[in-house]
């Protein structure tokens, strides 16, 4: 990539950064507020539907990639798709927070969200495993692309409970994504990591370390579906395949905590749709670790993890599986240390 074109790009990418902070700032003056409760990690009202901001700036930059850019863009209807569906998981999670949703109510509304990306036929058809090599899904390609995005959305959702937790986590995961792209040519995922990455510097300022305002799900849910989508996108429909197990990796962290947390509910018989505080990164905060310094942590994860992903690209299958193993072991590693933490302090059912 050209130096000029590289410069243009972050320009851009800027500009959307002050649209996003500009529109975070009339969200916390629109006063749509947050009332603690008991799965809440906040005591007092906050307002909420910062989140805006990242979908304003991520739908800005995709109207550009649309009627105006060279390259960078998918073919239609793939692009369409994406436009509509990312609109749709806009709309669903802004009504969810102006109304509370109920979970099943929210499930199916993102149901909808997914289905209307994976239409105009932007599903996984093959996965490219370690060792194993590429996978063909078959019939199973669509529903697995519908069960993925649906996890992505609700995972990035469920870590939206610390100050610059989600966001934070997603802008570093945004830009190495973003670099990673660009070093394989898959332009449209660059493009697509850049627009998110800008959306969530643009809010962060105003969450971390003292939150004037929380993403809302209108934030924490787009994020999480558009991430999917990149996912996707990167493993087939760009100019250029980007692996798809890269965005697995760089958000490790979540994925993990999320996955751990419904499989501990569920062999403790706990219904895995009642709103609880039982998520690692929760349990480690209620046992007593500062909340910046469990944010900072999953930073650090983050961090790690995209070092992880480089690797990984440059890798022979034998150490991409020696790579993905050790993201697992460090996750549960970190998993160990809150459990531990959890029984020292005398946290009783999480």
């Amino acid at each position: 990539m050209k130096l000029s074109a590289l410069l243009q790009h972050l320009a851009f990418a800027t500009a959307l950064a002050v649209l996003s902070a500009m529109i975070v700032r009339a969200m916390i003056t629109a006063r749509i507020m947050d009332v603690p409760g008991d799965r809440s990690s906040h005591n007092l009202p906050t307002p909420r539907g910062g989140g805006l901001g990242v979908v304003a700036a991520v739908l800005t930059g995709l109207g550009t990639l649309y009627f105006s850019a060279q390259y960078g863009r998918l073919g239609d209807p793939y692009f369409l798709g994406v436009i509509a569906g990312f609109i749709a998981i806009a709309l669903v999670s802004l009504a969810d927070d102006l109304f509370a949703f109920s979970f099943l109510v929210k499930l199916a509304a993102q149901a909808l969200a997914a289905v209307v990306a994976v239409s105009s036929g932007l599903y996984l058809d093959t996965l490219f495993l370690p060792v194993l090599g590429p996978v063909p899904l078959g019939p199973f390609g669509i529903p697995f692309t519908l069960a993925w995005i649906l996890f992505m959305t609700n995972a990035m959702n469920f870590i939206d409970g610390l100050n610059g937790l989600c966001a934070g986590i997603a802008a570093i995961a945004g830009i190495a994504l973003a670099i990673l792209a660009a070093s394989e040519g898959g332009n449209f995922v660059y493009f697509g990591a850049l627009l998110l990455t800008a959306g969530c510097l643009g809010f962060l300022p105003y969450n971390f370390p003292r939150a004037r305002i929380f993403l809302g799900d209108v934030g924490s849910q787009a994020i999480g579906y558009w991430l999917a989508v990149l996912a996707v996108a990167a493993a087939g429909f760009d100019s250029t395949q980007v692996p798809f197990f890269l965005v697995p990796i760089l958000l490790a962290a979540p994925l993990f905590d999320v996955a751990f947390t419904l499989a501990r509910r569920l062999v403790a018989g706990q219904p895995l749709s009642e709103a609880h505080r039982g998520h690692l990164y929760q349990v480690a905060q209620r046992s007593g670790m500062p909340a910046v310094a469990v944010t900072l942590i999953h930073w650090g994860f983050a961090l790690v993890h995209a070092f992880a992903a480089f690797a990984y690209l440059q890798s022979d299958p034998i150490r991409k599986l020696w790579i993905v193993l050790g993201v697992a072991a460090g996750q549960a590693a970190w998993a160990g240390v809150v459990v531990w933490r959890a029984r020292a302090a005398n946290i009783g059912r999480w």
